[in-house]
């Protein structure tokens, strides 16, 4: 499939590495369909989310992990099923970024992290969740 977008320009994008959020993000309801860009680098540390339903919209999101951010979440029976997670599956969380009025920082919303199952490609953003900051000598 091809989506033309005003960011990135055009893009070729297999279905099957979409991400679905089926209940759509809060703020952007009409977008349920998405594609992780990355630079071209060996680790890339932000990510792009590019919404394939409303081309104008890109999400900035970071892997919690790379902040040091240690989440124990508790997924309702209706989350589950809405993300198909029966446990043992790989779930990758992600923190939206933005940036302040000035454009001199950049804030994560460690609140509200996107909690993506890995094996079904099927995602939701949990709000109200607590992380626990973790600072290590490396």
């Amino acid at each position: 499939m091809q989506i033309v977008t005003p960011r990135f320009g055009v893009l070729e994008i297999e279905e099957n590495s979409l991400i679905t959020f089926p209940d759509g993000l809060p703020g952007f309801d009409n977008c349920k369909r998405f594609k992780l860009l990355h630079e071209d680098v060996a680790e890339p540390k932000v990510l792009w989310m590019q919404s394939l339903d409303e081309p104008e919209v890109v999400i900035s999101v970071i892997d919690a992990n790379l902040l040091g951010l240690h989440y124990q979440l508790a997924l309702s029976d209706a989350e589950s099923a809405l993300i198909q997670y029966t446990g043992g599956q790989d779930v990758i969380l992600l923190l939206t970024l933005t940036r302040d009025g000035d454009g001199n920082k950049i804030q994560a919303n460690t609140q509200s992290p996107i909690v993506l199952n890995a094996a079904s490609r099927l995602a939701l953003q949990k709000s109200g969740v607590r992380a626990e900051i973790v600072f290590t000598n490396e």
